[in-house]
């Protein structure tokens, strides 16, 4: 499934925007959160993944088109915001069923749900991310460390009910 993903909205529901180190730009917040992203989503799904920036209050010479570890980062043109460009790339999609936007703004959603395409909160897609993420990661350690039967056997044994002692 491909993800159109509502830049901004998405930087301020995770609440990421850098190190406390780095200078507090937009521009280190977009980092961070294009970060975030390249960590959590696995290498197929960057692909497929566009994030959309607004672009009119940008610096001079932002490019309109960039990428970062495989993920496609548009910026909306100086007339324009970024709902706008995501409302533009929802009415041009041919692939609905293969399309799913992440935004919290209305009119955003509003757009995807005319055209059949599914949407979600931006705060509901960050948590099921890092949900998804931590589950992972568990499943991975307890793959990589497997149990021994002596290991299972005793904790069979920890945390079985004890039997009853008779009444006397």
């Amino acid at each position: 499934m491909k993800l159109l993903v509502d830049g901004y909205n998405l930087l301020h529901a995770s609440g990421v925007f850098g190190r406390p180190s780095d200078p507090p730009t937009l521009e280190t917040a977009r980092r961070a959160l294009l970060d975030l992203l390249a960590q959590q989503l696995s290498e197929k799904d960057r692909a497929r993944t566009t994030v959309v920036f607004d672009g009119k209050d940008a610096p001079p010479g932002l490019p309109e088109r960039s990428s970062h570890e495989r993920i496609t980062i548009l910026f909306s043109r100086r007339k324009t915001t970024a709902d706008e460009l995501i409302a533009e790339l929802i009415a041009v999609e041919k692939q609905v069923r293969q399309l799913r936007v992440i935004s919290s703004d209305h009119a955003v959603q509003r757009a995807a749900r005319q055209r059949g395409i599914s949407h979600c909160d931006s705060e509901e897609w960050i948590r099921e991310l890092r949900q998804r993420t931590v589950a992972t990661k568990d499943a991975a350690e307890n793959r990589d460390h497997p149990q021994s039967p002596e290991e299972i056997a005793q904790w069979v044994k920890e945390f079985s009910p004890k039997p009853k002692s008779p009444r006397r």
